[in-house]
């Protein structure tokens, strides 16, 4: 059971139950906070027992009294000067609502958590609330597909709360890795927050990898031999790279004011890390930019191929016509009906006629073949 104030209902305390699973020894975890798989039979809209994934305290880097409830939680946090990590998949409103008013979270920032679709960002509350939006990111290459998934983060003195959407990007073993780093979690939610971006932005490069071999591909499909066209698939693929643009440049903006120290919040000792979370954000635009640009030049390298096969079969069906035209000529000519045409009497006029014909016809290809309209 966790306890939390009902929404809307001033002080009075609402008994919420909590999965059967939360005893350490139980079901296993997979992922920090919320970035796990639902376990199953777990979906939206059954409230906060469906919702909460973990809940932990940590006292100096390590990890006390196992899984928890939100209330007992917030005690031993205060008691042991510790902070909670709280994970969320999924969350519906009144699920949200229930943690937002036991750890104080920002009502605009909740809004933003519920309803999702938001673009990555980095907004600060006062001089101790955070709250991040991320984009993961997972290529499903047989489809060609870029699946986006969103993941929020609120953090504050003595909590952080990671709120899951989607099943974009493979964000299993957060929470294990970190446990195993108790000097970087002794740091506080900090160590939390860095560790979580890390993730999603590592998530970019194996995603970016794929599609940097289906752009090769369709570059080798336009440049090569092959008379396909790959237009349908270009203008796909290139949808798909700016549904993965869109997810992380913004992020950069966010990722340079962590590591730029321009959040007062975070403890100056973290600065590092994101810097170099930063620099794989900056990396990782660098080469969504490039293949959205090289895209298009290939896009317009296609179209100007399919430009020039089109005047090349015009041409060649130009030659054919010509070649044809002149032994139709002469046909015309001998088959006017009139009787004073000098071959019509001739015994040879008609193996003449049929070899004027023939070397009209080859003396047209051969000149065709050398200017290569053939």
């Amino acid at each position: 059971m966790t306890t939390s104030r009902a929404p809307g209902s001033g002080s009075r305390i609402v008994r919420l139950p909590l999965p059967s699973s939360f005893g350490r020894s139980s079901a296993p975890r997979s992922s920090p906070g919320g970035l796990d798989h639902p376990r199953n039979g777990e979906h939206a809209g059954r409230g906060l027992d469906a919702a909460v994934v973990d809940c932990a305290v940590y006292v100096q880097g390590k990890r006390i009294g196992g899984h928890l409830d939100l209330a007992q939680a917030r005690e031993r946090a205060r008691a042991g000067d510790g902070f909670i990590w709280i994970g969320l998949h999924q969350p519906d409103a009144p699920a949200l609502q229930a943690v937002a008013e036991e750890l104080g979270l920002h009502p605009l920032a909740v809004e933003d958590a519920v309803h999702a679709h938001q673009r990555p960002k980095l907004e600060t509350y006062g001089d101790s609330l955070l709250f991040v939006v991320l984009k993961t990111v997972r290529y499903v290459d047989h489809e060609e597909v870029i699946e986006t998934g969103e993941l929020m983060v609120f953090m504050g003195p003595d909590y952080i709360v990671s709120v899951r959407h989607g099943q974009g990007g493979d964000l299993v073993g957060v929470r294990d890795d970190l446990e195993a780093r108790p000097e970087l979690l002794a740091t506080g939610p900090a160590a939390v927050l860095y560790a979580v971006v890390d993730r999603v932005v590592d998530g970019y490069a194996p995603a970016a990898a794929a599609v940097e071999e289906d752009v090769d591909e369709i570059e080798d499909q336009v440049f090569g031999s092959s008379r396909a066209q790959p237009t349908e698939r270009i203008y796909k693929l290139k949808r798909e790279v700016m549904v993965f643009r869109r997810a992380v440049e913004p992020l950069g903006a966010a990722t340079g004011a962590l590591a730029g120290g321009q959040v007062r919040c975070l403890d100056p000792s973290t600065a590092e890390y994101f810097r170099d979370v930063h620099d794989h954000v900056l990396r990782a635009t660098d080469v969504v930019s490039g293949m959205d640009e090289l895209l298009d030049s290939v896009l317009s390298s296609n179209l100007a191929q399919v430009s020039m096969r089109q005047n090349e079969d015009m041409r060649k069906i130009s030659a054919w016509v010509a070649i044809a035209a002149v032994s139709t000529l002469i046909a015309g000519i001998y088959g006017m009906n009139f009787a004073h045409m000098p071959e019509l009497s001739w015994e040879y006029g008609y193996p003449y006629a049929l070899l004027l014909m023939a070397c009209s016809s080859v003396a047209l290809y051969t000149g065709f073949r050398r200017n290569d309209w053939l």
